[in-house]
């Protein structure tokens, strides 16, 4: 089991940057495929990004694709959200979340474990 624990989210103005941070507590991040998602009120939760276990390569959905950058920072056992020029559409509750497979996941019922989510708004 693992536990995740968002951070970084806050207030900014549209195409400013922001980076929010996933960290992990008594399981390597390394040994799982781990995303972001984000939900807006009144909206479902959709995939955003994810970075696939041991191998590292990162997966986007389209409408993120330039903007934002997924990373993981092995030694701090911590997943990234790099996002860049935001808009006031990326406004949501941000979630990090991991499984086990090594697969492009990217469907909210395939994930184990979640973080409690973080805030982003983008005012226009």
């Amino acid at each position: 089991q693992v536990q995740l624990t968002e951070s970084g989210g806050g207030l900014v103005q549209a195409g400013d940057s922001l980076r929010l941070s996933c960290a992990a507590s008594t399981r390597s991040l390394s040994d799982y495929t781990v995303a972001w998602f984000r939900q807006a009120p009144g909206m479902e939760r959709e995939f955003v990004a994810g970075i696939m276990r041991n191998i590292g390569s990162p997966y986007y959905e389209d409408s993120v694709k330039g903007r934002f950058t997924i990373s993981r920072d092995n030694a701090k056992n911590t997943v990234y959200l790099y996002m860049n020029n935001v808009k006031p559409d990326d406004t949501a509750v941000y979630y990090c979340a991991a499984e086990t497979s090594v697969y492009e996941t990217q469907r909210v019922w395939e994930y184990d474990y979640w973080g409690q989510g973080t805030q982003v708004t983008v005012s226009s």
